[in-house]
């Protein structure tokens, strides 16, 4: 039996997810940049006119660390390739001191997640999952 391979939506889910039960305390700074999907023209119009633009990282966290002004994350499935925009969007992230990573997996995610936060966020992190097991009856 051939396992089909999630989709690049599945796996964002899935780290959004993640995220949100790791840190709530950040999670107001995490958030994802809705350039995929169909539009109508007019909308696809209206939004360029907001200010959306092709290329921008799908997820963003806010948040300052180790020299970085925030963590960019390009969200790719098993061999997806960036576009022209999306390599030219990591050029400027890393140009202006931004972090920018492309995940493919969830693995991929926390791991990289991690790394940004470091030690305090980690920390505090174990200590809540934990208090939340045992507080369920774990």
């Amino acid at each position: 039996m051939i396992r089909q391979q999630p989709t690049e939506s599945q796996i964002q889910r899935a780290c959004v997810r993640w995220f949100r039960l790791q840190y709530p305390e950040i999670e107001p700074l995490f958030f994802s940049v809705p350039n995929g999907g169909y539009r109508m023209a007019t909308t696809a119009k209206i939004m360029k006119a907001e200010g959306q633009r092709a290329g921008v990282a799908d997820l963003i966290l806010l948040l300052p660390r180790q020299g970085y002004g925030a963590l960019c994350i390009e969200m790719k499935r098993g061999k997806g390739r960036q576009s022209d925009a999306q390599k030219e969007f990591q050029r400027l992230c890393d140009q202006h001191g931004q972090k920018y990573v492309v995940c493919r997996s969830l693995e991929d995610f926390m791991r990289e997640v991690r790394e940004y936060l470091g030690g305090e966020y980690a920390e505090n992190a174990n200590k809540r999952v934990l208090r939340r097991f045992l507080a369920s009856g774990g």
